[in-house]
């Protein structure tokens, strides 16, 4: 349920909120790599945030933390500066259309828009990318190296959807059961397939995302709804990957697919509202 995106969002805004320290983002951040860059994708970008240009390099993780810190200003407004954006094929809600930056976000499928309190024209958008060490030759897969994030600016501050909490919670619920009865469903179904406990591959995935830490301020609704988004996310996973090695009938493989479809939505949008609700606790302590 955690992305990169997720982890700067509301590590960052708490520590411009002044409920983290600078070394807390970046624990949180090694998290997804053992170091980590930043680079400005444009002159305005560059000048926006006090990042270098016109000679472009990498520059290091403290001065991604000073390049949030001078995007974002010193917000007096109580309200958040950033804001994370999870855009797939067909919603780029919270993009700013044409742009670089929206095809960037829309492969990554998320991002990060810090906004300036004292011009609401100024904005900036980053977008993380995984870097790998592919000097070892003898290694079948890559060791990951860093996690680079480019700074795009803006033209203006794309218009974020208000995502009410409550309701994303009362979706999520009615997900939960669709979600279990497709698990069951493909599960029964997937006769000859090695597959003995299929909740227990759900919780193995579940305990996968439970290391990423949270700053102490988030209203515990905000934790939960991440949590059962988490649930619902790994028993789609899960069924996912059983309905294509799953030998169930065409009627049962078809009800699975159906109940399955929307959820995506419903996980989407509740983390969504939760972690704006995460980002906003930060500025009413």
């Amino acid at each position: 349920m955690w992305c990169p995106s997720a982890t700067l969002s509301v590590w960052a805004n708490a520590w411009l909120a002044g409920q983290a320290a600078p070394d807390d983002v970046l624990d949180a951040l090694s998290c997804w790599a053992p170091s980590q860059s930043v680079t400005a994708y444009d002159a305005v970008a560059a000048g926006h945030t006090g990042l270098p240009w016109p000679d472009i390099h990498d520059a290091g993780v403290v001065l991604l933390l000073q390049t949030l810190r001078t995007a974002a200003g010193r917000p007096s407004t109580g309200t958040p500066a950033i804001s994370v954006v999870l855009p797939i094929p067909g919603d780029a809600r919270g993009l700013v259309p044409g742009t670089q930056f929206e095809r960037d976000a829309m492969a990554a499928g998320e991002a990060v828009i810090v906004s300036h309190p004292d011009d609401p024209g100024i904005a900036v958008g980053l977008v993380p990318e995984f870097e790998y060490d592919e000097s070892d030759e003898e290694r079948a897969i890559p060791e990951l190296a860093a996690l680079s994030w480019t700074v795009y600016s803006l033209p203006h501050v794309p218009t974020i959807d208000h995502i009410d909490l409550g309701e994303a919670e009362y979706d999520l619920r009615l997900a939960v059961r669709s979600a279990a009865d497709a698990l069951t469903t493909i599960g029964l179904g997937s006769a000859g397939v090695d597959v003995d406990d299929p909740r227990g591959m759900v919780e193995q995935l579940l305990e996968s995302t439970r290391h990423h830490q949270v700053p102490d301020h988030p209203p515990s609704r905000a934790l939960r709804v991440l949590e059962n988004a988490a649930h619902v996310d790994a028993i789609i996973t899960v069924s996912a990957g059983l309905s294509r090695i799953g030998t169930q009938s065409l009627s049962e493989a078809q009800i699975a697919t159906d109940a399955l479809r929307p959820l995506a939505g419903v996980v989407r949008s509740a983390r969504m509202a939760a972690l704006s609700a995460i980002l906003h606790a930060a500025w009413q302590r």
